[in-house]
């Protein structure tokens, strides 16, 4: 159904059913959606959740991962996707756009964006992707003092704390990290960049009692996980952070090089969302009848 029926619209905060997901029996599922058209497709697959990668947001506006973006550039996102799929959404932070204030500002922007979760990691400016060499670290009071006022900030937002540390202060620093943030107030815990499933193993030992996310990126450091090997392991949370741009970039690479190529998309039609297909999902009908239910035209009564 269209989002302007106010029927429509969830009852509850994105924030409380978010959690409500993080709870239910199994491993949650947050396939990366980069816009709202892909957010629309992923609750059509039976999603019930999704991830908004900040690597995937800036490629979308092509730059590099890199934190250039701002709070209110993110927001635009968040917002397009929470209006078209009406689905809780857990929203990359980054380093939260400055220092504990700044953190508090971004929470409050996210959560009345429609954000369910954020997480937030500990390097410095200018952050990199988790897979890259050479990543810069916060010392670990500073991360806790941000991830303390992101805590205080939010109303029902799940906070969800990211560290980069594996590559650099190795296993044993990620996981004093980590420890060091839940007693901040983080929710959960993100441990990026693990190369073996024995690391994912002693992470979930060394943290018990707390949610874990995985992050199954492709291209990147982390062996290839299905979402039942994560659960298996002990993770409540798993995501495809840049799947969706990846398949869509390569789409668009090839309908540029056959029209380069033959003048002519042709060659390419097999490959398309067809028109219909398009407005089914984007709820074209659905919205033509609401208008025709509000406000139908009616022809001037005119005499001569």
């Amino acid at each position: 159904m269209p989002y302007l029926i106010a029927d429509d619209l969830p009852g509850e905060s994105a924030g409380r059913r978010f959690r409500r997901a993080l709870n239910e029996p199994g491993i949650l599922r947050l396939p990366g959606a980069h816009n709202g058209q892909a957010a629309l497709q992923a609750k059509a697959a039976g999603f019930g959740a999704l991830y908004l990668s900040g690597a995937a947001m800036t490629a979308s506006m092509g730059l590099p991962d890199l934190g250039i973006i701002t709070v209110d550039e993110v927001a635009f996102f968040i917002r397009q996707i929470a209006r078209a799929s009406g689905l809780p959404l857990l929203v990359d932070g980054d380093t939260g756009y400055g220092e504990a204030l700044n953190v508090m500002h971004m929470v409050r922007v996210f959560e009345e964006a429609g954000a369910g979760a954020v997480h937030l990691e500990d390097q410095l400016l200018p952050k990199k992707c988790g897979h890259l060499n050479d990543k810069k670290l916060a010392p670990a009071a500073d991360m806790a003092a941000k991830v303390a006022a992101a805590a205080r900030a939010a109303r029902d937002l799940v906070v969800i704390a990211r560290t980069d540390a594996a590559a650099s202060e190795g296993l044993e620093g990620a996981i004093a990290r980590a420890k060091l943030y839940v007693e901040a107030g983080a929710d959960a815990i993100f441990p990026e960049a693990l190369t073996s499933v024995e690391m994912f193993r002693e992470v979930r030992a060394a943290l018990p009692g707390v949610r874990l996310l995985a992050n199954m990126t492709e291209f990147g450091r982390t062996p290839t996980l299905s979402a039942a090997e994560f659960e298996a392991l002990g993770y409540d949370m798993v995501i495809w952070p840049v799947s969706s741009l990846r398949v869509a970039n390569r789409a668009q690479e090839r309908l540029y090089a056959a029209i380069a190529r033959d003048g002519a998309t042709t060659a390419m039609i097999p490959e398309m969302q067809t028109r219909q297909e398009l407005y089914d999902t984007i709820g074209l009908n659905a919205f033509e009848a609401l208008d025709h239910s509000i406000a139908a035209s009616v022809a001037p009564d005119w005499n001569v």
